[in-house]
């Protein structure tokens, strides 16, 4: 069976995007190298023109549309990254645009597909329900479907990052990829192993879901695309509840493995580029980071990992950090009952000071339910250097006679 995109394709779709997508660097990344103990390298998708990936696999389909195609406007669905490529080829291209969106899409997502020049529409609660609305809005008004991952010139625009990965770093031996629909993972797939191939060596390719909404395990298992019940998930932009049906027997044939990352290990790998790189990233993009940090990636030679995009919301990423620091130990909530009498609290600050824990907050009560009547209860925060570290508090105030307890646990 001949494969929809080969390397000709992927090449093809490079020569067009010449001077519209932006060659985005690849650094190497000494702590990654550090954790997976080979030389490891990022690939800068969030450095991206509309700050993500998608703009490559959006500009290459609207190219290809025939003049008829392009009169009748193009219309898509997304949470927000295929939305902005989308509307800034249609810009680019003198294209009518028109998006749904979901309800819930990321602010800074929604108002830059509207100032690219879309008419943006978010009646829908899903991507599944946008998806649905967007085909319904072609077929009343004969405008052109751009699906967000599931077409051959999505999948060889997206390809490219493969080339250029390759022309950065020619002796790669893994890439890391985050896997939504399957389109980038795809596109790469095709460019780094034929042209692997053509240099007579092997190249492997590793996805990384989100595990809340992970299609493509159950359907590599099953053999075919499966749908899957959605879960919430903070890795938005990769949350496709169903291979496509152009990307999944790339997949199959060229992807060498597919790893799950948890919640945990998402905004861990956020707070992790932003502290150690200084690099925002989104946590659908950060998925091959987190896959590296949680330990789920064989070394085996130098490795690069795609970041493929930097929107969040301000909101949410503020959220993330805070999450991040509790998953990698850097800050603990503790409850911890107290007998009503002087001098407690001070024996407690005393305490947590002589292990070097830092107080972020305090809460001193004696409202609380199933406390005695000559009870209180304290709640304080702590900045804390990891797991270890947290260890060393909670013993020295079992030590003492006191009973904390982790909030959350």
């Amino acid at each position: 069976m001949t494969r929809e995109v080969t390397l000709a394709h992927v090449e093809q779709a490079a020569r067009v995007l010449a001077g519209v997508a932006q060659r985005t660097p690849v650094d190497h990344a000494s702590y990654l190298s550090e954790v997976l103990g080979v030389p490891t390298y990022m690939k800068l998708e969030n450095l991206q023109r509309t700050g993500s990936f998608k703009l490559r696999g959006a500009t290459y389909r609207l190219s290809r549309l025939t003049p008829e195609e392009r009169a009748r406007g193009v219309v898509a669905a997304s949470a927000g990254n295929h939305a902005q490529g989308v509307a800034f080829a249609a810009q680019q291209l003198g294209l009518d645009a028109t998006i749904f969106m979901p309800l819930g899409a990321p602010v800074p997502k929604l108002l830059a597909t509207k100032g690219y020049g879309a008419t943006v529409n978010t009646d829908g609660a899903t991507v599944e329900e946008c998806l649905a609305l967007a085909a319904a809005h072609a077929e009343r008004t004969g405008a052109v479907m751009i699906h967000p991952f599931d077409h051959p010139d999505v999948i060889a625009g997206q390809g490219t990052i493969g080339l250029e990965i390759l022309d950065e770093v020619p002796d790669a031996d893994t890439i890391i990829v985050p896997i939504g629909g399957g389109g980038l993972i795809s596109g790469v797939a095709v460019a780094a192993k034929e042209r692997a191939a053509r240099e007579g060596r092997p190249m492997r390719i590793v996805g990384v879901q989100a595990a809340a909404t992970a299609a493509f395990p159950p359907s590599l298992a099953a053999g075919h695309p499966v749908t899957i019940d959605r879960s919430p998930t903070i890795a938005d932009g990769i949350a496709v509840v169903r291979p496509g049906e152009h990307t999944f027997p790339i997949v199959r044939e060229l992807v060498d493995e597919v790893v799950t990352v948890s919640e945990d290990d998402l905004a861990r790998a956020v707070l992790t580029l932003l502290e150690r790189t200084k690099l925002v990233v989104e946590p659908a993009g950060a998925v091959p980071v987190a896959a590296i940090l949680a330990g789920l990636i064989e070394p085996t030679g130098p490795t690069v990992a795609l970041v493929s995009g930097g929107n969040i919301d301000p909101m949410l990423l503020q959220r993330i950090v805070a999450h991040g620091l509790v998953a990698s130990g850097r800050y603990m909530t503790l409850r911890i009952p107290l007998p009503d009498r002087p001098g407690q609290l001070a024996r407690v600050s005393e305490l947590l000071a002589s292990v070097g824990a830092n107080v972020i907050e305090v809460l001193h009560t004696r409202h609380d339910l199933g406390l005695a009547l000559n009870d209180v209860v304290l709640q304080v925060s702590v900045e804390t250097r990891g797991p270890n570290h947290q260890g060393q508090v909670l013993e020295a105030l079992r030590a003492a006679g006191f009973s904390p307890a982790v909030a959350g646990d």
